[in-house]
């Protein structure tokens, strides 16, 4: 009688031993293609965004496709938890009862404190590093912005294109107003509502508000800087992908905020200082200005806001001025 009980418990613990190896088999197979599907969703993330057309374009795209994949391995992994709970673990039908009274499992608790501050953690010294690396408040100095690809730690590199500090051009200076963006290039004394920039060579600007918040924004160029009143703002980033993209305010700033919007446009070298040339021989004369338009319309009363507005500043005095049938990326 005691060989039969002793051999009954050996093999009650066997087949615990092998159940557990199960278990931990199944877990791991599963964890293996929650990683697999979360990779996958991470490297199709680059395809919601638009065309990368900034070295800065590259980190940020890399960053979010990291988000994107942490994301999704935390989502399948929960509601793939409560999924199993809910078909597995569910009382049989017409069972009232209660459940088993636990009240508590420290080992657990520490697990699930500490695997969300250490994911944290990682999330936010990933992001600090790439908005270190695109260095896009740095002063007029060298370039200190890492190319596309470098790891954590590696010496930082100047950027394609950049001049040395003896060579170095006058930022180009953004006027923000309700509702209108102003270019001035002051080596050359050009005026413009669209940006001309050279591809693979850092554009280096010098942001002003002349009333209140606006927010320089490229989504091509995955870039955006709030302007503040009273201060002058030096902000940089290096376009890699030639083409027309768009310009837009991404602060709410009043009445005919959507309306200020321009078109970027990323050029050769010597393109680009043909224009600057074309344009400085062009006389100053006023831009076009659909927030003005639109107010006018307002104010005669064919358009009926509803309600009281600031009306836009005068168009600018331009040596080039854009079209808002222009087409853009």
């Amino acid at each position: 009688m005691t060989n039969q009980t002793g051999n009954q418990e050996q093999r009650t613990r066997d087949l615990k031993r092998v159940f557990n190896w199960r278990r931990v088999l199944g877990l791991s197979v599963l964890t293996a293609a929650n990683l697999a599907i979360s990779y996958w969703m991470g490297q199709q993330a680059y395809g919601w965004l638009p065309p990368q057309a900034s070295s800065e374009s590259v980190l940020v795209d890399k960053l979010f496709s990291f988000m994107t994949a942490v994301g999704t391995f935390i989502f399948i992994g929960v509601t793939g938890t409560l999924l199993y709970s809910m078909i597995y673990q569910r009382a049989a039908k017409y069972d009232p009862t209660d459940g088993p009274p636990i009240e508590g499992n420290t080992k657990l608790e520490i697990i699930w404190t500490a695997v969300p501050i250490m994911l944290i953690i990682w999330i936010g010294t990933v992001s600090f590093q790439t908005y270190d690396q695109m260095s896009l408040l740095e002063p007029f100095a060298p370039a200190v912005m890492k190319t596309a690809g470098t790891l954590p730690g590696d010496q930082k590199v100047a950027v394609p294109g950049d001049l040395e500090p003896t060579e170095r051009e006058m930022p180009i200076e953004v006027r923000s107003r309700q509702w209108s963006w102003e270019f001035y290039y002051p080596e050359a004394d050009v005026s413009s509502t669209e940006l001309h920039i050279p591809v693979d060579k850092r554009a280096r600007f010098k942001l002003t508000s002349e009333d209140v918040i606006h927010g320089f924004y490229v989504p091509a160029f995955r870039v955006k800087q709030d302007i503040i009143p009273g201060r002058e703002i030096n902000f940089s980033f290096t376009p890699i992908r030639e083409g027309r993209y768009r310009l837009r305010d991404s602060q709410y700033s009043g009445t005919y905020f959507a309306s200020n919007q321009t078109n970027v446009v990323v050029e050769s070298e010597d393109n680009y200082q043909k224009w600057l040339a074309n344009a400085a021989q062009t006389p100053l004369s006023p831009a076009e200005n659909v927030a003005s338009e639109s107010f006018d319309k307002a104010a005669e009363g064919s358009i009926s806001l509803g309600w009281a507005t600031v009306r836009p500043a005068p168009a600018p005095m331009v040596n080039y001025t854009s079209s808002e049938k222009d087409t853009y990326e």
